[in-house]
């Protein structure tokens, strides 16, 4: 086990034992930087005719990994290089970036959950062997908070759920409007950008609680 899945599994543990001690809710937090979700029509565009996307390590969220691969994404005013693409294949491509990336690129996304793309700026992806050019897709992701359903079960909270988020620190804050992620596939841990994250001079995953 890496060093970071062995912290992650010692702040799980905190976040219980701690939780039946007091009844406080404290979650681990992670940064997550901008990055490209792709479906199987645009993996080839982009790769070549049956590519197959290549593991390079596995997220906090069960069968999820960042892929090897890395795109260009760009906009009316500039482009991101070597932006990490997320697998496994999805229905539908989107790009998640924080609101400083969107000033680079001169996009005004907005804050959506991931997959609600309906209506959402597009942009030009290139890669190694093509080109897409998607008509909708980029988001800045909302600040969410995944659980098992064991987890939600256990803390009282519930899929969809909007709860808060306290840091604390020299650059303390609360953040508003995090939405709860409950059920098969999550893992306990919040999501936040790097926007979010450089406004509590946050380094690496640490715990925030989180106020109902």
């Amino acid at each position: 086990m890496d060093k970071s899945a062995v912290q992650r599994s010692v702040q799980l543990a905190t976040a219980e034992t701690v939780f039946r001690k007091t009844g406080r809710i404290f979650v681990p937090v992670a940064s997550s930087a901008r990055h490209i979700h792709l479906c199987r029509a645009d993996v080839e565009a982009l790769f070549g005719a049956g590519y197959q996307l290549k593991k390079f390590r596995d997220l906090s969220q069960p069968g999820q990994f960042a892929c090897q691969e890395q795109l260009t994404v760009v906009g009316p005013k500039g482009q991101l290089q070597k932006v990490r693409v997320l697998g496994p294949e999805r229905s539908a491509t989107q790009v998640e970036i924080a609101f400083t990336d969107s000033f680079a690129l001169g996009i005004r996304p907005p804050v959506r959950m991931s997959g609600k793309t309906t209506g959402t700026p597009g942009c030009k992806l290139i890669g190694p062997a093509g080109s897409v050019e998607l008509v909708e897709g980029v988001i800045v992701a909302a600040r969410h908070l995944h659980l098992s359903a064991q987890q939600a079960a256990l803390f009282g909270l519930k899929d969809g759920q909007v709860v808060r988020l306290r840091s604390e620190g020299d650059r303390a804050v609360v953040f508003e409007n995090v939405i709860v992620r409950a059920g098969n596939g999550h893992d306990m841990e919040v999501h936040i950008d790097t926007d979010e994250a450089n406004a509590v001079a946050m380094s690496g995953s640490i715990m925030m609680e989180v106020l109902k």
